[in-house]
């Protein structure tokens, strides 16, 4: 029997995260998304690096490995999403956003006036000021979809013509942007408030949206069930967090004997506030 496809694209991606020197162990022991002031959390760190067996060598510079987790996690979605055409069919792209990137938030269909907004900023300084730039988000890798042509919509069935759905943002003959369909930020660690950001950013996809919401979620390599509850517990923002080996993170808080991190771990998985990374393509086909 074959093995699954998000079964094999899950290997796949952790043994990426290891070759290309994200998932590592120091030669002091101490896990790359481990904070080396915790013992609990070297603890938990060192049992999922054993089970998916990263090899010891130097810890990666941070800003590295961040870019680096982004660019991981985009190619698992790219290796997985498009090929779950029977639940969700479409025309996709999956791209990881940056500084120097063309495609921006508003270069989609639910955000094109931020740039509208960002121009009148840009050459008015007391409008700058007193509105700030918290409108504008820069998720870490998007998902959006192409417009579809009318030969497609109108198959088998004719469903549109000249007369009817003249704003539709999905009908290509409208002339509008894609479609942006989920926003992930990449966290492969989350110390102090840094990890924040992910909520700072989905909160001005919330507050600033035309249209349909995109989906919001967060990936982390996070060890720390206390932490990944500071961003995972309550709801509103994000729609749930995703834990890069939930299962190895598991069994590696169980033989660390942290009855408390257990608990706080239960308490995530069963509210369903975070899962595996293997679940995350099926939950954006909804």
């Amino acid at each position: 029997m074959n093995e699954a496809l998000l079964a094999a694209a899950r290997k796949k991606y952790h043994r990426s995260l290891l070759e290309n020197g994200v998932l590592t162990v120091d030669a002091k022991g101490i896990p790359s998304n481990a904070d080396s002031s915790s013992k609990l959390s070297i603890r938990i760190a060192k049992g999922i690096a054993d089970s998916l067996m990263a090899e010891t060598h130097e810890k990666a510079v941070g800003q590295t490995s961040g870019a680096k987790f982004e660019q991981l996690n985009m190619q698992f979605l790219t290796d997985t999403f498009p090929k779950l055409q029977g639940l969700r069919p479409g025309s996709w792209h999956i791209i990881k956003l940056g500084n120097r990137n063309s495609i921006k938030t508003s270069s989609f269909a639910q955000y094109e006036h931020l740039e509208y907004l960002n121009q009148l900023t840009e050459a008015d300084a007391k409008l700058a000021a007193s509105m700030g730039n918290d409108y504008m988000v820069a998720p870490d890798v998007v998902i959006y979809r192409d417009l579809v042509p009318d030969s497609e919509i109108n198959s088998p069935v004719v469903i549109v013509d000249d007369t009817v759905s003249k704003m539709a943002d999905i009908r290509q003959k409208n002339g509008g942007l894609p479609i942006l369909h989920a926003s992930i930020s990449a966290k492969w660690t989350m110390r102090s408030d840094r990890a924040q950001n992910s909520r700072t950013e989905a909160l001005g996809l919330i507050r600033n949206r035309k249209g349909h919401l995109p989906h919001i979620v967060v990936v982390t390599g996070e060890p720390l069930p206390g932490r990944l509850a500071s961003l995972a517990l309550g709801t509103g923002d994000i729609d749930c967090m995703y834990h890069f080996a939930l299962y190895e993170l598991i069994d590696a808080v169980k033989s660390a004997g942290a009855e408390d991190s257990l608990e706080m771990l239960n308490v995530l998985i069963d509210g369903k506030r975070l899962k595996d990374i293997s679940d995350l393509p099926l939950d954006l086909t909804v």
